[in-house]
């Protein structure tokens, strides 16, 4: 697929920007200026100071003097920057790569894109048509070459799409500013009578290598598509994205639905061919008011099943807000994974069942949050409040995944780690043991009672002493001793003393309750 490239050119970037945020100035003739050298300078005029005149790195005094009403506003460095930043994101929707071209344009790579509005001339009649809505006064082309659609949208007078192969044709009548040179080598070509392109562009390359240097070159041969040119995109597109535009604004869920399911058919077939599925997808829709609305859904485990896919989408259908209607579907899948094919014995349910399972997980997660259903993890630690990790499903998934993991499916699936303690564990542990007063009778027996956020309890049962040693190798301290105490009131506690009995010294804590 040959490359198309869009270049936009606001001409009156901060001014237009200024007037669209303060709609009375329209009329008034304004610049920005900035300090320069106990000079203010101006950095951007309008168009009805441009017309007067007026150009950037005049003095303001000097401009005041021609027009003694001119509205100044102080320029803010990076000021275009943050602009074009905002204005390509808005470009996304006709583009997945959009990048700044400062200090005042925007580059689209076209690619495949045109025929979603129904050809080049509609889709780029449509973005300078918008913007120019907006109050920016642009300009743009379109070329097979980032140099040529630069050069045509800067210096001839109209939107023109250049076709592929006739870059030379179109730059033959425009300056050698077009191409990108800078102010040294312009001059040099000025002087030498070069006051266009078709003056040098059929001379050998090498006699104007000699004569001009390489960055002449290099700007010359990326304008005719000699030479590769790259652009830097505002965001890193994802490499799973399809589009899906109407003629028609889309109001109602059952439209948006047929949609998706377009849109899930042919990503999901994409995907199965490569042997990938979908762990995160959004889709962006943009409404016609250009405000863009999303959802996005994750899975447990990768999925190229549409079906399904489609349905964790459903259950957030609802929340989209229409409004007066949507014109352009993007479905993006932001993480992709390898699609890990379980293999079954035969008359065995269970990799079915697995798989129906991670589907309900799927569901439930859509609708009450991603990550919120969660299990506790074994971890090899002697500590109780480290033996144990909250994780999610997701992340269970992945470590059962690993190939080079094995110590911990292992761990996993170790009943004996889980089941065969000496004595059983409470069901609600503290994450952090609280100290509690308590009255001993005599080294290695139970309390007679103890105090808890100010309550005295009397133990009327206690099991125990459970010596847990401290692991040493991590950190220095005392082991612990726990009890199993049940107060009067039938209520039952993890208590523990830190390190070995000693009169009005020992400390002692409460760990977790039972039921």
């Amino acid at each position: 697929m040959a490359k198309r490239y869009i270049a936009i050119w606001f001409r009156h970037l901060l001014t237009d920007w200024y007037i669209r945020k303060h709609p009375d100035c329209g009329n008034l003739p304004l610049v920005f200026s900035i300090n320069q050298r106990g000079k203010q300078v101006i950095t951007a005029t309008s168009k009805k100071t441009e017309d007067a005149g007026i150009y950037m790195g005049m003095a303001v005094a000097d401009a005041k003097a021609i027009f003694p009403e001119l509205q100044v506003t102080a320029y803010t460095p990076d000021q275009e920057h943050t602009l074009l930043n905002a204005l390509g994101q808005w470009c996304i929707r006709y583009s997945p790569v959009v990048a700044i071209d400062q200090p005042d344009g925007l580059l689209i790579d076209a690619s495949g894109c045109a025929h979603l509005w129904g050809g080049e001339q509609n889709y780029l009649t449509e973005i300078i048509l918008k913007l120019k809505a907006y109050g920016y006064d642009v300009r743009g082309a379109m070329a097979d070459t980032i140099g040529t659609a630069w050069a045509v949208s800067r210096y001839s007078s109209d939107t023109i799409i250049v076709a592929g192969g006739f870059e030379r044709k179109a730059l033959r009548p425009l300056p050698p500013a077009s191409l990108r040179l800078e102010e040294a080598l312009l001059a040099k070509l000025q002087q030498l009578g070069f006051h266009k392109i078709e003056d040098f562009i059929h001379l050998p390359l090498n006699a104007l290598k000699r004569r001009f240097g390489q960055v002449f070159i290099l700007r010359l041969k990326q304008a005719l598509g000699a030479e590769r040119e790259d652009i830097i995109p505002i965001g890193v597109p994802p490499v799973y994205e399809e589009r899906l535009s109407s003629q028609d604004p889309i109001k109602t869920a059952k439209a948006i639905i047929i949609a998706l399911t377009n849109l899930l058919d042919v990503i999901c077939h994409k995907l199965q061919q490569e042997g990938k599925g979908i762990r995160t997808a959004t889709l962006l829709c943009y409404r016609i008011d250009d405000q863009v609305v999303q959802i996005t859904i994750g899975t447990n485990g990768a999925s190229n099943n549409a079906a399904h896919l489609l349905k964790l989408f459903e259950l957030k259908i609802p929340t989209l807000a229409p409004g007066p209607g949507i014109d352009l579907f993007i479905l993006q899948a932001s993480l992709v994974e390898d699609v890990i094919a379980a293999q079954e014995k035969i008359w065995s349910a269970t990799g079915s069942a697995d798989n129906n399972i991670t589907k309900l997980l799927d569901r439930i997660e859509s609708k009450i949050g991603v990550g919120s259903v969660k299990r506790y993890q074994v971890v090899e630690h002697y500590w109780p409040e480290m033996s144990v990790q909250v994780i999610g499903v997701k992340e269970e998934q992945k470590m059962m995944n690993a190939g080079d993991n094995k110590e911990q499916v292992n761990l996993l699936q170790d009943k004996n780690l889980l089941l065969n303690l000496s004595t059983p564990r409470p069901e609600k542990l503290l994450p952090t043991p609280l100290p509690i007063e308590v009255t001993a009778p005599i080294p290695d027996y139970p309390p007679m009672n103890f105090r808890f956020l100010g309550r005295l309890h009397e133990i009327k049962k206690a099991d125990g002493p459970e010596r847990i040693e401290r692991e040493w190798w991590l950190d220095d301290g005392e082991h612990r001793d726990y009890y199993i105490v049940e107060d009067a009131a039938g209520r039952r506690y993890w208590i523990f003393r830190l390190g070995h009995y000693a009169v009005n010294q020992s400390q002692w804590f409460i760990h977790g309750f039972f039921a």
